[in-house]
């Protein structure tokens, strides 16, 4: 193939598209494979200002395929980012691995894995599956913090598979998911905006933007309540097509960069809990301050053992992120879903609850047969009974009253509210005991 044809290719123009104009720069342009011919263009230059490496596979040139020589130039890619803490884009595009190279193929694959988990949680990763990636490719995509895939992309690991990015959108195995390449391209450039380079670098800010024209009010849906606290067109949904009944995204807030995590009322289930802990896990790596926004009606008491460990994984990742963290009560917070998101074990910074909101430790209906039995037998009117226990026992005065509250808020102060808590959590420094990890 002529040098003429490589400038030319769709990998090298997915990578021009990605920086900014004449900014990129390559990297081992004219490495080849032992048949003279190069599967991946390599390089690094600017994203929306900010500095990164990327690589883009190239499917015209042998199928894309990992060959050792390939590994060694995304390898390279991956110690100039751990050497200087930028950002790693990959663009996947490859039928698999150059299986007559063998066994060192295969330890060249092993060492791309290993680059990654070294700086996992050090500098951030985006992998763009623009076409086929498919085996030990696809895990090596999925290693990254975000995944965005385009709607007719294969990525599965065990090949032949029917499954498509779309059913894997759905299982939460893709993050975003784009209607084409340039799409996938757009939001991997927003990401970049939004998000630390690194685990050291501070949050990105920017100058003050204009709140939506929504405000935040009583019975407002999850969405709308992100819509209404969120900087005007910051929001960008992560996993949107998996666990529904929980929302997790990056946003801004008075032009600070945060994660938020949002119920939207119903209980939790395990896959809300899985998706809320991996987003935790996300946030506190590059201490992306947490707001999350609580209406849960428990867990849920169906698949009671995988809830049992989604419930836990959740609440040790919420009392173990280090990151500011903010909860506000927006609706129902109900026994151990309260805990677990808004309740002191969750080792929250500061809890907000709204005036509306329901806090209590066993549904409301419960509560009152356990509480108010001899009332009831004695014929009194369960819906004024479950009324009384609402406004009283269930309030979040109540729950003020005794310290586990900081705040009552009206739903229209959430946004001013969290301004002010965020400005005052900036410098939070916490210590934790000395640990390898947590086991659960």
């Amino acid at each position: 193939m002529s040098e003429i044809a490589v400038k030319d290719s769709d990998a090298r123009k997915r990578l021009l598209s990605l920086f900014d104009a004449d900014t990129f720069t390559e990297i081992d342009a004219y490495a080849k494979s032992a048949n003279g011919e190069i599967e991946t263009v390599a390089g690094f230059g600017m994203i929306n200002g900010v500095n990164a490496y990327a690589f883009s596979q190239d499917i015209t040139v042998d199928g894309g395929a990992i060959s050792i020589a390939q590994c060694a130039k995304i390898k390279k890619i991956y110690e100039l980012a751990k050497k200087t803490g930028c950002p790693v884009i990959g663009i996947y595009d490859s039928n698999g691995m150059k299986i007559n190279e063998g066994f060192e193929g295969l330890n060249a694959y092993g060492e791309i894995l290993k680059a990654s988990a070294d700086v996992s949680g050090v500098v951030l990763q985006i992998s763009v599956i623009a076409g086929a990636c498919l085996g030990t490719s696809a895990l090596a995509a999925n290693m990254a913090d975000i995944v965005i895939a385009v709607k007719d992309a294969d990525f599965y690991v065990t090949a032949p598979s029917e499954i498509t990015a779309e059913e894997s959108f759905a299982g939460g195995t893709v993050d975003i998911l784009a209607d084409d390449v340039d799409s996938a391209i757009v939001s991997a450039r927003e990401l970049i905006t939004i998000l630390p380079s690194n685990n050291l670098e501070p949050v990105p800010t920017v100058d003050f933007s204009e709140q939506s024209e929504t405000v935040a009010d009583t019975g407002a849906t999850a969405s709308e309540i992100i819509s209404a606290v969120a900087d005007a067109n910051s929001v960008i949904n992560i996993k949107s097509g998996y666990a529904e009944n929980a929302i997790t995204a990056f946003a801004r807030i008075g032009g600070a960069s945060v994660g938020i995590i949002a119920f939207n009322g119903d209980s939790v289930c395990p896959a809300c809990a899985y998706k809320a802990e991996a987003f935790i896990k996300l946030c506190d790596a590059f201490s992306i301050p947490i707001i999350t926004f609580v209406n849960a009606d428990g867990f849920v008491k169906e698949k009671e053992n995988q809830m049992l460990v989604a419930a836990t994984k959740l609440t040790s990742a919420y009392a173990g992120a280090t990151c500011p963290k903010i909860s506000v009560v927006t609706g129902k917070a109900i026994g151990a879903a309260y805990i677990a998101l808004a309740g002191r074990g969750s080792n929250a910074d500061l809890v907000f609850a709204w005036d509306t909101a329901l806090i209590s430790p066993l549904s409301v209906d419960a509560a009152v047969a356990f509480l108010y039995n001899d009332r009831l037998a004695d014929g009194e009117n369960r819906k004024e009974l479950e009324k009384e226990y609402s406004e009283n026992m269930a309030s979040p005065f109540t729950a003020a009253a005794c310290g586990a509250i900081d705040d009552i808020i009206v739903p229209a102060e959430t946004r001013a509210k969290l301004i002010y808590a965020l400005d005052m959590l900036d410098g939070k420094r916490e210590t934790t005991l000395p640990r390898k990890h947590s086991v659960k």
